[in-house]
């Protein structure tokens, strides 16, 4: 089978390293399309052997694109498009039926309660959003969370499956060489104890709140977060207004996956110097920094999560859901640094999450849209 995923860029996001490893795993000839900003992702990819197309979009209103997209896929004589993220789901979807592909399938990775990867769920979006899910043949929910969203939307419940994000867990394996390694990199010291977050530096994710209860903390506690976005500038300026600029580490994106030349501590490496992660973010599809996170078997802090929620209770006895301010958070900071470090081990519960599952689970929805079929998934 001969499938192009086509997605709207490459930079270091949960979307866009999930496709990277869902790729590795894939028993498919997979070619990539991003429409903008190919990224370091597409760099890794490449050096994986996957061919990554630059479309060359200049913005959500550049129809030029669409022709182009469709070219591409007709040349191509690919057996499905699998798009990923809202631009590229339009387009993508759109493209392919031109081209005369009936195989459409869409993951919905980033679908709030109000907000669709950080834009407001307008009527104007959800409208697009709901005419352009009908030229497919099924659209992936990363969560039963957002299953119920999208049902809740109007999308048909018989068009939605609900293939989970996945991950290789043993590549987040606790090392005690690499977090020496990452910490002397960063400058974090061997005694100090790490809160961690890990995501796009944006208003959505609430990170301001973590640099908030990082004052309200002694001083030997340290706050690394790893990520970029327009947040940045922002998280600097209020960690030098509330004096705890010194103790606030900012690593960048740093891919989990690295690409050819990268010397930096990557994000295994970085979850391995940290002591706990926490995850303010109130409106997450998924959740994948908190399951990587357990898999690195560091204690988590949450405000919403459904990879975790979707579980049995008690299967993940690290994580911690907190609903309040920086005031709650510094109090449940202070509690597990007063526990003392744990055994760095990754619950059991983490198996449902395992990326060979996923490919397996996606590679069945493959065969079904492309044969026509009913379009069923298995549970393994």
């Amino acid at each position: 089978m001969k499938a192009l995923h086509v997605i709207t860029g490459l930079g270091v996001g949960g979307a866009e390293q999930q496709l990277r490893l869902l790729l590795r795993h894939l028993a498919a000839e997979c070619d990539v399309v991003a429409l903008t900003n190919p990224g370091p992702v597409a760099a890794g990819l490449a050096a994986d052997g996957v061919r990554v197309v630059h479309l060359g979009m200049g913005g959500n209103r550049d129809i030029g694109a669409l022709p182009r997209l469709t070219r591409l896929i007709r040349v191509g004589r690919y057996d499905l498009v699998h798009t990923h993220l809202y631009r590229a789901c339009l387009y993508g979807r759109l493209a392919a039926r031109i081209a005369g592909v009936r195989a459409v399938v869409a993951t919905e990775h980033s679908i709030g309660d109000t907000l669709l990867e950080g834009r407001p769920l307008t009527p104007g979006v959800r409208a697009l959003y709901l005419a352009g899910e009908r030229l497919g043949r099924a659209t992936v929910a990363v969560s039963p969370t957002v299953a119920e969203r999208l049902r809740h939307w109007g999308v048909p419940a018989p068009r939605i499956h609900v293939i989970p994000n996945g991950i290789d867990a043993p590549r987040f394996r606790f090392d005690p060489v690499r977090r020496k390694e990452a910490r002397t990199f960063h400058g974090l010291p061997e005694d100090a104890y790490v809160v961690g977050g890990v995501g796009r530096l944006a208003p959505g994710k609430r990170f301001d709140l973590l640099v908030r209860a990082l004052a309200r903390l002694p001083g030997d506690v340290r706050l690394l977060l790893v990520g970029g976005g327009p947040e940045e500038a922002a998280l600097r300026r209020l960690a030098l207004t509330l004096g705890v600029a010194d103790r606030v580490v900012l690593a960048g994106e740093r891919p989990a996956l690295s690409g050819p030349g990268d010397d930096a501590p990557d994000l295994v490496a970085l979850l391995s110097a940290m002591d706990v992660l926490a995850s303010p973010s109130a409106q997450e599809s998924f959740g994948l920094a908190v399951v990587e996170a357990l898999a690195a078997g560091l204690p988590v802090l949450y405000a919403r999560c459904p990879a975790v929620e979707d579980l049995p209770p008690d299967a993940v006895p690290g994580a911690r859901r907190v609903t309040g301010d920086a005031e709650a958070y510094a109090r449940e900071l202070l509690r597990l640094r007063a526990a003392g470090p744990g055994e760095r081990t990754a619950p059991q519960a983490l198996h449902r999450y395992d990326i060979a599952c996923t490919a397996r689970q996606l590679m069945d929805l493959y065969t079904a849209a492309v044969s026509g079929s009913t379009l069923e998934v298995s549970s393994s």
